[in-house]
């Protein structure tokens, strides 16, 4: 799909193929490309919380997991057609970088206002902004977006 600026836009050809759920996680990073498909969020939770416990890092399995289940949500909700690609990186002794990368150049927008309950969609956001103590951030690219969010167990989070 393409389409005009504020509408969904699909690139085909805005990922590589897929590949089978990684392996152990290598030193400080591993990934997995996956479908766009609400099961998705379970491999993705398995993939982070492998690479978690190998690096020592249990106490951030709960934040870990809510937060790539949203981001692995969020991409399935683009309609796009190939594949996302979810990745976690130990970028420091006790930190951890969680990112999604995918086909669609629509933006995600933080809803703050928790007291509109006719709000659709955004309220995830709200919890991955509070779980990163605002440590997350959208980029734009060329064929899609990478989303990512940094935890930290000392609770003090990598900017």
């Amino acid at each position: 799909m393409t389409g005009r600026p504020g509408t969904l836009s699909c690139d085909p050809d805005a990922l590589t193929p897929p590949t089978a759920l990684a392996a152990a996680p290598a030193a400080d990073h591993t990934r997995v490309q996956l479908p766009y498909e609400p099961q998705s969020a379970r491999a993705a939770r398995h993939l982070v919380r492998s690479a978690l416990r190998q690096w020592g890092l249990a106490d951030l399995l709960d934040s870990a997991e809510l937060i790539v289940s949203e981001l692995v949500g969020n991409a399935v909700k683009t309609g796009c057609r190939q594949h996302m690609t979810v990745a976690i990186h130990r970028t420091a002794e006790a930190s951890v970088r969680i990112s999604v990368r995918d086909g669609s150049r629509a933006m995600p927008v933080l809803i703050q206002d928790r007291s509109r309950d006719d709000a659709e969609g955004g309220r995830g956001l709200a919890l991955v902004n509070h779980l990163t103590h605002g440590h997350w951030a959208a980029e734009l690219l060329p064929l899609g977006k990478v989303i990512h969010a940094d935890l930290s167990s000392f609770g003090h989070l990598q900017g």
